[in-house]
């Protein structure tokens, strides 16, 4: 597990933004290491331990280290050994603290943070300086082996104002001999050893090794935790689930938990069963428990994703109660209240997520993954209009070259809503909204067969419409990979029967549930999916559609003549 390697992936972008200063990465490089080393000390971990740590909580480096000298020390050593303003080092790391927490208890799962960190020590220890011996538990800093030079990293500057010994001269006339000493030692011993061993010093299993031990680090620190998003309606119903998991034994685990609390309603649930993910999830055992708590609120929304469970309701009372009852049932996980939503601050880490997992795609990336990398940033319109943000553009930028790239990537654009206006309404907006974002990839170059689009409005909810986080969450546009879409049961409804699969193709409108080249008003229908019969004329009692369905013994070959 490297450690370091992971936040340098995951929060350096979101501390540094556009800015790349090699020598603040660096700076944060170090500073993860030393801050590992604080959080391994048990007592310095508990203070916070059962805390609702923002992302944003700059105060929390405060109370990691509680003695305002070695916070002074922290950000005048970081500054000095690599050319950075004192200032500038303060904020940084306090910037970075509170990110750096929830990736490492995300790496962490279901062990302690502290007993990871000390059982991962090797990965982060030869990156702690050794002046941070003053301001991280004993024992944390590596000794430096004898006659090794000190990293560059290092502050060198207490050496420096060493004063020399009076008795100097007398060591300096030993040095030469004391050199000697050793190198014949150590040409002793290599002698010995080509005896003893003829293989070259170079042994083809250390060069074997090495590889396969980085390739290991790689994936395992790719893979995100596995997690559930649910929302309830009004009558405590499954208004909304979503979930991630790295294999189908989890998910079948989840689906059982969620049958057992909502009965048929669990199929409502959508999965991404992708090796992207991890294959457990801590609270998997537990759902039994939690699930039953959670649906009878109303209205509310739950994301579990690690060893962390994050509710929101729109009355606090109920909230508050929830966040008791959950956290009294399952002590091993932390319950938290979903706090007030910052939407600048969700725009800027949604792209900056997506950025890094377009940087992580490599070469002739899966399709899949360009969808899903593609579909972690926010895109967030403006009330009732289509015109994509600035801040958008360098990442769809980057999707369209990918998209000239790889010749067989067709991707299809979804658009979603809230519930706040008509239908009708909701349904043209998020049509258009997907309609602009297939414009823009066009312009910058992309052909128009590989991209299409699907206006799904407030149809496919992904958390609550009752509270302003959950409604902003649900404004989203969504990419999927277009062969998956026409072939998997996500909500998304598209059916290749003919050029033209109207409920009656005999006439001069398109009224299926999916856009058709000759239907100019791109429209989605006005049929329902979930009607039983969906016949031409359905206040008669025959099946007379086209769409097969099972109480139909013509198969949808005979038409009513009489339809209108």
């Amino acid at each position: 597990m490297d450690i370091i390697s992971h936040l340098t992936r995951t929060v350096t972008p979101a501390v540094l933004g556009d800015d790349n200063n090699p020598a603040k990465k660096s700076l944060l490089e170090q500073f993860y290491a030393i801050f590992a080393a604080r959080l391994a000390d048990q007592e310095t971990y508990n203070r916070f331990a059962n805390e609702n740590v923002a992302r944003d909580d700059q105060g929390f480096y405060d109370r990691v280290w509680t003695d305002g000298a070695h916070r002074d020390q922290i950000s005048r050593e970081l500054a000095g050994a690599h050319n950075v303003d004192a200032t500038a080092s303060r904020g940084l790391v306090a910037m970075a603290a509170p990110l750096a927490y929830h990736e490492i208890k995300n790496l962490a799962g279901t062990t302690p943070v502290p007993q990871f960190l000390n059982d991962n020590l090797s990965s982060y220890q030869k990156h702690i300086p050794a002046w941070a011996g003053a301001v991280v538990p004993a024992g944390m800093v590596a000794a430096a082996p004898a006659g090794a030079r000190i990293s560059d990293t290092t502050s060198t500057a207490p050496l420096q104002r060493q004063e020399e010994p009076k008795d100097g001269s007398f060591m300096k006339a030993l040095l030469p001999i004391i050199g000697l000493i050793i190198l014949g030692a150590l040409a002793w011993a290599l002698l010995r050893g080509c005896q003893d061993n003829p293989e070259p010093v170079a042994t083809p299993v250390v060069t074997e090794e090495q590889p396969v031990e980085q390739e290991q680090v790689v994936v395992v620190a790719d893979v995100e935790p596995a997690s559930i998003r649910l929302a309830t309606g009004e009558a405590n119903t499954l208004y909304a689930c979503r979930m991630n998991v790295g294999d189908e034994a989890l998910q079948n685990t989840v689906m059982g938990a969620l049958s057992n609390t909502f009965g048929g309603e669990a199929d409502k649930c959508r999965a991404d069963v992708d090796d992207n993910f991890a294959t457990d999830m801590p609270a998997a055992d537990q759902l039994a428990t939690i699930l039953p708590i959670f649906s009878n609120v109303p209205n509310a929304s739950m994301v579990i994703k690690g060893d962390e469970i994050t509710v929101n309701a729109p009355d606090e009372g109920v909230l508050n109660k929830l966040v008791s009852d959950l956290q009294a049932a399952v002590p091993a996980m932390t319950v938290v209240a979903e706090g007030p939503l910052d939407i600048q601050n969700e725009i800027e880490q949604s792209v900056t997520a997506a950025q890094t997992a377009v940087d992580n795609l490599g070469e002739n990336p899966d399709p899949r993954d360009v969808a899903r990398a593609l579909s972690l940033q926010v895109i967030n319109f403006e009330l009732d209009k289509a015109f994509i943000p600035e801040v958008n553009k360098p990442l769809l930028d980057r999707a369209a070259q990918l998209m000239k790239e790889v010749p067989d990537m067709e991707l299809m654009i979804i658009g979603h809503t809230d519930n706040q206006a008509s239908n009708a309404y909701n349904m043209d907006l998020s049509r258009d909204r997907a309609e602009s974002v297939k414009e823009y990839l066009i312009a910058q170059g992309v052909d128009a067969n590989k991209l299409t689009t699907k206006g799904m409005g407030e149809t496919d909810p992904i958390a609550d419409n009752s509270t302003e986080q959950g409604r902003f969450r649900n404004r989203r546009i969504e990419f999927t990979v277009y062969d998956e879409a026409t072939m998997s049961g996500d909500g998304i409804s598209v059916r290749d029967m003919d050029t033209d699969p109207d409920l009656n193709p005999l006439d001069s409108n398109n009224d299926d549930m999916m856009p058709d080249a000759d239907d100019r008003t791109r429209t989605t229908g006005t049929a329902n999916v979930n009607m039983p019969d969906p016949d031409l004329n359905p206040l008669d009692d025959n099946n007379d559609d086209v769409l097969p369905d099972s109480d139909d013994p013509s198969r949808g070959t005979a038409l009513d003549p009489n339809a209108q």
